[in-house]
């Protein structure tokens, strides 16, 4: 069952602080009075109807549009963008639809000509994405024109979409704060379909709140369409990044008046203006959604930016993949009590009766890692035994440079002739100084001892350095080791690394010094370092992707460097 599914009728949704409050109403907006309303055809006395002209009725309960749709219940409006949002019925197949309707604005009423330009600029991008389908988005499903007969006056355009079931981010935010990965499992469908659209030349319009609707599964979707003229791909970015933000602590961080409108609170900000991180709102949101939510929401050029909806996508992605990997460990406490199906449970905390097959599979991770833990500390008494009682030969003196004659292994370790050992590396991370530091997540796997596993690049359309000067991967040590080579296990024949010293982890890129280049081969490619200096930190810096035309990427499964010998 999905985090984010409707609760049973009658329950009472949990609140973040874990008391379990009572049920607070979905939010309700109330309905806003339109010019037509206000117009002296609907304030005049009885007597004074018949001297006054008729006035076409508006959009209400029960307007049929083209014959067809009638509107039922109003459930939002874009005043940027003159829209507003219906539940509606397909009269004809007897279904419910989405309608998002064009109305004219005040200032249109004297300018026809604006009001039909702006109106065609909304309904011809809407004509242009009719063939774009993804399970992120309302299917389309027709679209009236302007001029189409049987409207409204005041009517320009209409779209109908899928009626997509479940809430509103208001009505998701009434029940109570949800989990941090139900956030992130929430939006990856929704930035799944941005990254789509953007790929075709097409926006989708998601930064306002009202245009997203949450299902009974849980998954974020765009309901309406025909967003403004003026929007584009990084307004999608922030929607993103603003959907994620609601979903994480409740307010919307875009506009107030949208906000308001939608029945949600206005982000916090500090006195200078700037948002307040979701971490410093509620605990337990991981960093990595603290820092994408940030970074969606930034201004261009702020640092940690993020520009693409691709890198969205893959960010949530990469969360809810390492949450579901450790999921045999407590989760961090993030202020949202557990629901009846989680495999970890609050202490003291009565819950339904767990679901068998999830009992079982915890049991069987449970005894799998007992009995790894088993091993690894049998693993190390045997190796401190032989330390400590190694016959009476003499003791075994680790790294020490007269502990092998001529380059040959003086224990039988993993040393290759003429090097002094293998060189334990201390941590890695990808090294990115001007993009969104690809597959960070899975870096480690370069360093993990298995040649089966591995980390690559994000794939690019256009080889280095069309869209950036190069992405890497940087080593760090625990202190300063001279090296004598370097081992790169890929499958990526072609691909150019400039191996570089770093000062520091986080050093800029004019701080690093040049030790050598090499071209990867498939497999195995040993890189001489011979007569280098000592170094902490290692840059394996790419400067030329495998691969070709749009698909140029590079992969390392494992690295290795060896110690230089005496």
């Amino acid at each position: 069952m999905s985090e984010l599914a409707s609760p049973p009728s009658g329950a009472a949704a949990p609140s973040a602080g874990g008391a379990p409050p009572t049920k607070a109403p979905a939010p309700v907006v109330p309905e806003q009075m339109r010019p037509e309303d206000r117009t002296p055809a609907n304030n005049v006395s009885p007597s004074d109807a018949p001297t006054l002209p008729a006035v076409p009725p508006g959009t209400t309960p029960g307007t049929e549009l083209a014959g067809r749709y009638r509107l039922r219940t109003r459930v939002g409006s874009d005043a940027a963008a003159g829209a507003e949002f219906w539940r509606a019925q397909d009269t004809i197949l007897r279904r419910d639809v989405g309608a998002t309707v064009l109305r004219r604005f005040p200032a249109d009423r004297g300018s026809e000509h604006e009001a039909m330009a702006r109106a065609d600029a909304i309904v011809a991008r809407a004509l242009r994405a009719g063939s774009f389908e993804h399970s992120g988005c309302a299917r389309l499903l027709d679209v009236l024109t302007p001029g189409t007969g049987g409207m409204p006056h005041d009517v320009l355009g209409v779209a109908v979409t899928e009626w997509v079931p479940g809430r509103s981010l208001a009505e998701v935010m009434a029940e109570g704060l949800i989990k941090p990965i139900a956030a992130a499992r929430a939006v990856a469908p929704l930035a799944a379909a941005a990254e789509e659209a953007h790929r075709h030349g097409l926006v989708l319009g998601c930064d306002h709140p009202q245009r997203v609707r949450i299902t009974p599964e849980g998954r974020a979707q765009l309901s309406f369409v025909l967003p403004r003229p003026d929007v584009t791909p990084a307004d999608d970015v922030r929607g993103l990044g603003a959907v994620l933000y609601t979903l994480l602590t409740a307010r919307w961080p875009l506009s107030s008046a949208d906000a308001a409108l939608a029945g949600l609170s206005p982000a916090e900000r500090t006195p200078a203006g700037a948002l307040l991180p979701p971490s410093q709102q509620r605990p337990g949101v991981p960093v990595e959604l603290d820092t994408l939510a940030h970074g969606a929401l930034g201004p261009d050029g702020a640092p940690g930016h993020v520009h693409t909806a691709a890198a969205v996508n893959r960010l949530l992605t990469e969360v809810v993949d390492e949450h579901d990997r450790m999921a045999l460990f407590p989760p961090a406490h993030d202020g949202v009590p557990s629901d009846p199906g989680d495999v970890w449970q609050d202490g003291g905390r009565a819950t339904a009766a767990p679901d068998p097959r999830r009992k079982r599979k915890l049991a069987i991770g449970l005894t799998a890692l007992a009995v790894a833990v088993v091993f690894v500390i049998g693993y190390i008494s045997m190796q401190l035994g032989s330390v400590f009682s190694d016959g009476n030969g003499p003791p075994i003196v680790v790294d020490s440079p007269s502990a092998s004659s001529g380059g040959a292994p003086a224990d039988g370790g993993p040393q290759v002739s003429g090097d002094g050992g293998i060189a334990a590396v201390a941590g890695v991370k990808v090294y990115d100084p001007v993009g969104d530091a690809d597959n960070s997540s899975r870096v480690s796997r370069v360093i993990d001892g298995d040649p089966s596993s591995g980390w690559s690049t994000f794939i690019y359309k256009q080889q280095f350095p069309a869209l950036k000067p190069g992405v890497g991967v940087m080593v760090s040590f625990a202190s300063a080791v001279q090296l004598s080579q370097l081992e790169i296990d890929s499958p990526s024949a072609g691909t150019v690394v400039e191996v570089r010293s770093a000062p520091d982890a986080d050093s800029s890129f004019r701080d690093t010094s040049p030790i050598t280049e090499v071209t990867l081969r498939d497999g195995t490619t040993p890189v001489s370092l011979a007569g280098s200096q000592p170094v902490t930190h290692v840059l394996l810096w790419i400067t030329k992707l495998s691969g070709g035309g749009d698909a140029n990427v590079t992969q390392i499964n494992e690295v290795q460097f060896h110690r230089a010998g005496s």
